[in-house]
């Protein structure tokens, strides 16, 4: 809330990704009074319908030094001295009685000090309903047709529903009707004069869009927290709750004639939700069924005379709706038997008790110390509200002190995220009510920076809509005739069959006459209804065997798109296995699968292009003149994957004996490509030949380069060169086998 007193330091912008769009603020709305004197000085003025704004009375410029202060304080809404109880209604609480009949559970207080107007908000006056017997009315006009039958429904003690078939209902409900005391259904119950007038809604109203494939079953609870302490008002206990006998030790004294009540524990259920253990709870068919409940409560309520009015409540009530829904069956007949798809939402409504100081009260004893109760746990509430704001506004983890009072622990799941939170601060406007209403204003201005999270959608069961009117026949629903009457009327009226002459011979030949025409009509009948049936059962069985050769001619063409599939399948696998055996053959046989070369001129390709001279060891010094030069060339004694990623061509000068016994050196040139191993490969493109020869032809052969000759004669299969050359310098990816290991058909030497 925005004041004109003061500026609410804000929090910084909150980063992208938080979850602040998931979240309400607590809605707090405005009900201002009307005076009860026409000239009564007025301390509180409303200047539209969100604003109003707090003067300073005159007895209090007075008494301190004449300063006069104007306040203004924005709510959600404001609702003026004329505002009907209607307009109220359907601004503040129908939205959450629509949300408790989808599900989604809702809490709505009134606030403010004695006097303003809090419980004629809440309960209203004859002739004016209140909120409570509205939001009864709008419960059961939404869920009326839909309402499961008594006990199928059973509220257990975990804050939790079982469900029982019909046949365990109607056992139960016969032995409640057996019993020496029955109660009296709704429907059979006269209405209590007391409060006939107070739930008499002229205004028809109606949640939107209910579920009919489900049942519902409303429960109603009235408790009361007086003193820090629950007590259950539907409890069935003798008690006298307007002058109970105390003694000075402010005990109940021990007698026969009164039976302190019970107080009740707060528990926590399986869900995490607080609730009050014991709690009576009655399952309500109508209005005003449950608000007779509700009046039985009230007269329990500890009502106390004081200074500021007679008839002022002195403890917080809470009357608790809950409504439990279930789906139907997959036939819509009866309620499905799953207790994980039942639904339970929840509407408290909490008058809470008056908030003025206790000076103005005048009480005494027992009543001073219910005030002093009474304002320890609104400070509570206001303390819980202070923690919240701080906590969201400023990002800090301060734990929030709900179990310092029952009210605020009690209603701890509300601000934690399990519903909507509204709150009505009633004010009266008179001028001796001035500083409470500083005080009532000042805690809604914090409890309406409060964000609660929103509530969650509940779970689709999953079964087919419409089940409820699947099996009823359409003529009531849709208002049309039924077969049989549309028969019925395309007969002849009968005639008089009444006979008041004993010589009467024409009443019974004319009836006998028009029952043997409606007989002859009714056998034209059935005989046409025959032929047209035949007719019909022949078009469907022309129409099956006509669906039947569409299928079975479908089944034929998806056979041969089958067949058609398997052998293109067999294609593609005969030739991934044809175009792996060419990959073999390119990378383990690079001569007989090498493609065709193009031809250029050996000089303009090399230019530039870088070499590896390969060299072996085994080679000899033939001090000839005429040496080969390649410019930018890696010179290697043993061929190896590090040199050929380098460069694009290679050479290898191999030297052997020729036919003379003379050493003829040979150049071996090829052009370098990588594998798709990884490896590189040589495809040999050019030979040059370079041979030393004596004038006088008698160089001795050396012995260290002849050849060793075959054990069975045969020529050795690697005096084929540029196989050689192959061996020498091909090599896969990853291999352990190093270039040159089979050069010149010799294992390479190891280094020792």
């Amino acid at each position: 809330m925005k004041s004109a007193r003061a500026k609410t330091p804000r929090k910084p912008t909150v980063k992208k990704g938080s979850q602040t769009n998931l979240k309400d603020p607590v809605g707090v709305y405005c009900r201002v009074r009307p005076l009860g004197f026409p000239d009564q000085e007025c301390c509180i003025e409303v200047i539209n319908n969100t604003t109003v704004q707090l003067h300073t009375p005159e007895g209090y410029r007075l008494n301190r030094n004449g300063d006069y202060k104007e306040t203004q304080y924005s709510f959600k809404q404001v609702f003026g001295t004329h505002t009907t109880q209607k307009e109220l209604f359907d601004v503040v609480a129908n939205p959450l009685v629509n949300d408790l009949i989808h599900g989604k559970n809702g809490l709505l207080f009134t606030y403010g000090v004695t006097g303003s107007g809090k419980t004629h908000t809440m309960t209203g006056s004859p002739g004016e309903g209140g909120l409570l017997p509205r939001c009864l009315d709008m419960i059961f006009n939404s869920i009326g047709s839909f309402q499961a039958k008594r006990y199928v429904f059973k509220s257990n003690d975990r804050n939790s529903m079982d469900i029982q078939c019909e046949v365990d209902a109607l056992l139960e409900r016969q032995k409640r009707e057996a019993m020496p005391n029955p109660k009296t259904s709704s429907s059979k119950r006269q209405v209590d004069p007391e409060f006939a007038d107070m739930i008499t809604v002229q205004e028809f109203c109606k949640a939107e869009e209910v579920d009919e494939d489900s049942v519902y079953g409303v429960f109603v609870s009235y408790i009361e927290i007086y003193n820090n302490y629950i007590y259950d008002l539907l409890e069935e206990v003798p008690f006298d709750p307007i002058k109970p006998k105390w003694n000075s030790c402010s005990t109940p004294m021990r007698n026969t004639d009164f039976v302190p009540p019970q107080s009740k524990l707060l528990r926590e259920d399986k869900n995490h939700n607080m609730y009050v253990a014991g709690c009576t709870e009655v399952e309500v068919k109508s209005t005003e069924e449950a608000f007779e409940v509700f009046w039985r409560g009230q007269k329990k309520r500890r009502i106390a005379n004081t200074h500021l009015n007679r008839e002022s409540s002195r403890s917080h009530s809470v009357f608790n709706i809950k409504l439990v829904q279930a789906p139907l069956d997959a036939d819509g007949d009866n309620v499905l038997q799953e207790k994980e798809q039942i639904t339970i939402s929840q509407l408290s409504l909490v008058d809470l008790a008056g908030s003025e100081r206790t000076n103005r009260t005048r009480a005494e004893g027992n009543r001073l110390r219910e005030a002093g109760n009474i304002n320890q746990s609104l400070m509570t509430l206001r303390t819980c509200m202070d923690v919240l704001r701080e906590n969201q506004m400023y990002g800090t983890n301060k734990m929030v002190p709900y179990r310092d009072s029952k009210l605020t622990h009690l209603f701890k799941n509300y601000f934690d995220g399990e519903g909507k939170v509204r709150m009505i601060v009633c004010v009266n406007p008179k001028a001796e009510d001035y500083e409470e209403n500083l005080q009532v204003m000042r805690f809604a201005e914090v409890t309406q920076e409060v964000e609660v999270a929103r509530p969650v959608d509940k779970a689709i069961c999953g079964l087919t809509p419409g089940r409820r009117y699947r099996n009823q026949p359409r003529g009531p629903v849709g208002n049309e005739p039924l077969v049989t009457d549309v028969v019925l009327q395309s007969f002849p009226p009968l005639p008089s069959c009444e006979i008041l002459d004993i010589n009467d011979e024409q009443t019974l030949p004319r009836l006998i006459e028009a029952l043997e025409k409606r007989h002859n009509l009714r056998q034209m009948m059935i005989d046409e209804f025959n032929k047209q049936s035949n007719a019909f059962k022949a078009l469907l069985q022309e129409f099956d065997n006509a669906v039947l050769s569409k299928e079975n001619h479908m089944q034929g063409k998806l056979n041969e798109k089958e067949k058609m599939i398997s052998g293109q399948k067999l294609e593609i696998e005969r030739l991934e296995k044809k175009n792996k055996t060419l990959e073999y053959k390119l990378l383990f046989q690079p001569d007989q699968n090498a493609p065709p070369i193009r031809l250029r001129h050996r000089r303009s390709r090399s230019a530039g292009d870088r070499w590896v001279d390969h060299k072996p060891a085994s080679n000899m010094q033939t001090e000839t003149v005429m040496q080969p030069h390649v410019p930018h060339a890696i010179t290697v004694s043993v061929a190896n994957e590090k040199a050929l990623a380098k460069c694009e061509k290679y050479m290898l000068t191999h030297q052997e004996l020729a036919s003379d016994g003379e050493i003829e050196t040979k150049l071996i040139k090829g052009d370098i490509y990588k594998t798709r191993g990884g490896g590189q490969s040589v495809q040999f493109t050019d030979i040059e030949t370079l041979k030393q020869e004596s004038p006088n032809g008698s160089r001795k052969r050396r012995s260290s380069t002849v050849a060793p000759a075959q054990p069975d004669g045969a020529e050795s299969e690697w005096t084929d060169v540029e196989t050689r050359c192959s061996v020498a310098v091909e090599m896969r990816a990853g291999s352990q086998l190093g270039p040159g290991y089979q050069h010149h058909a010799q294992p390479k030497r190891k280094k020792p």
